[in-house]
């Protein structure tokens, strides 16, 4: 027993913050070149996560409206979640791929601005398309291009943001981007269910004579007004968040000069020989500052299980989206009735299908605000962490205990609180804190010139869970 405990302790994979300088001096660690704790900034973090997965989010919550505009194609109708869940997840590791490897002159600052300036490109192209109305063929390619270039964008961000937020030494606003995300994934939720119970319920007599697309849903004719709100609220918060990434750019200037001559002069006081970052000069100059390359096996063998538990935690999450698409309420109206006034429209797939990502989102905020607390922390049990992230593969069983459509034997459970609050809550939940604790802990365990770089590294075995799981999701929720 005292062997496994031993296992768990701080041993010879122990953070680089509590390790003295090799010049004797004990009073210097990594963590001395922190710049203060600003709440401003805090948000600025927040609004920067909120603004990274939005677009991700908003096309997973936007589904009933996409399936209206495919109903009558129903080969598109079948793929189109599969289409937009694999262009999204191999472009954004892609781009991901990249710039990881342009470290040497990379200007994280330019990154950010060119993700958030696409991105609200990208939403109001798709608040305007509510109103041109196409073949089905025509609009799944627009919507395709949509997703890449947003995923192309998110890459963008995630780099940037992760290796920016990196040189500040604290992760409190990593903890911040963390939460950000998690919200990102709860308001498009919102705003879909009130968009969808906004549009009168209409029977199936009036459905015949307006026109509707699969399954009874509203045709876009009828819905286009709250669709075009939809993207336009994404609109605005990708230009909110631009402006307050300026004004962070403005406040932290002298900072960040002020710690890069920090750092070095404790790698001048270490015997490294080396040009160390300098962040501040991708901002002051018109040139990007020349880094030393560092090798990502570098990167890996000091954040070996934090990367490694980021990795699975975003891979065994990345069954929720085609399972939560599949899943339907034990009250739903049947096909004959699908609008059968006995049942509470709460229950009807278009609605039940975005409030079970609400639910998913909400536990995946809570997991990530739970990770804020000191008595929680366990950036500095990595291996343990890895442990549990792994552990997370059981929740894939529970869903398929639930009433999955087109399943036969289906439903197992007969419960839809089973499903939202045991599956989709604890599943979220589990999400938000591991991933959160694996992305916090990087800065403890690389020294102040890698930060940067391992921020950088991070994010891409985060995108590269997500690419791994997107891909193997099809075949265990096919299963």
């Amino acid at each position: 027993m005292d062997k496994i405990k031993q296992l768990f302790r701080r041993t010879s994979y122990e953070p680089l913050a509590e390790e003295p300088r090799e010049d004797g001096d004990e009073s210097t660690t990594v963590q001395d070149d922190k710049i203060p704790f600003s709440w401003i900034d805090y948000a600025t973090y927040f609004l920067l996560g909120i603004a990274m997965l939005w677009a991700w989010n908003m096309f997973l919550a936007a589904g009933p409206y996409f399936q209206t505009r495919f109903s009558t194609s129903p080969r598109i109708l079948s793929h189109f979640q599969s289409a937009e869940l694999s262009v999204s997840t191999l472009a954004n590791l892609g781009s991901m791929l990249v710039l990881t490897n342009m470290q040497a002159r990379a200007s994280y600052p330019k990154r950010i601005i060119s993700a958030l300036v696409i991105t609200t490109g990208t939403f109001v192209l798709l608040a305007l398309s509510t109103r041109v109305h196409t073949s089905a063929g025509a609009y799944f390619a627009f919507l395709i291009v949509m997703v890449f270039l947003t995923s192309l964008a998110t890459g963008l961000c995630q780099n940037g943001v992760f290796a920016f937020v990196s040189g500040f030494g604290r992760d409190e606003y990593t903890q911040g981007i963390m939460t950000g995300q998690a919200v990102a994934g709860v308001l498009p939720c919102i705003a879909q269910i009130v968009s969808v119970l906004s549009i009168p319920e209409r029977h199936s007599d009036e459905s015949a004579e307006k026109g509707t697309g699969a399954d009874g849903k509203e045709a876009p004719q009828e819905s286009w007004k709250s669709a075009f709100a939809y993207f336009l609220t994404a609109t605005f918060i990708s230009l909110i968040t631009l402006l307050a990434f300026f004004l962070l750019l403005s406040r932290h200037r002298h900072d960040r000069i002020r710690k890069a001559s920090l750092a070095s002069s404790l790698a001048t006081a270490s015997g490294d020989d080396s040009t160390p970052n300098n962040p501040a000069e991708g901002e002051t100059t018109s040139e990007p500052p020349t880094r030393t390359r560092i090798p990502l096996l570098t990167l890996f063998k000091k954040l070996r299980y934090l990367s490694l538990a980021v990795f699975l935690t975003f891979a065994i999450t990345m069954v929720f989206p085609v399972f939560t698409q599949r899943i339907e309420s034990i009250h739903s109206p049947s096909p004959s009735s699908p609008h059968s006034p006995s049942v509470p429209r709460i229950y009807h797939t278009p609605v039940f299908i975005p409030l079970a990502f609400l639910i998913w989102n909400l536990g995946d905020l809570l997991g990530r605000l739970s990770a804020a607390s000191p008595r929680l922390r366990l950036t500095h049990r990595p291996i343990l962490l890895f442990l549990l992230a792994l552990c997370r593969i059981v929740f894939i069983p529970l869903y398929l205990l639930c009433n999955i459509r087109d399943r036969p034997g289906a439903p197992v459970m007969r419960s839809d609180a089973f499903y939202l609050v045991v599956v989709q809550l604890l599943f979220g939940l589990s999400n938000g804190f591991i991933g959160s604790m694996c992305m916090m802990g990087t800065a403890e365990w690389v020294e102040p010139g890698e930060r940067e770089a391992a921020g950088g590294f991070m994010s891409l075995c985060l995108v590269g869970g997500l690419a791994v799981g997107s891909l193997l999701s099809f075949v265990v929720g096919g299963s």
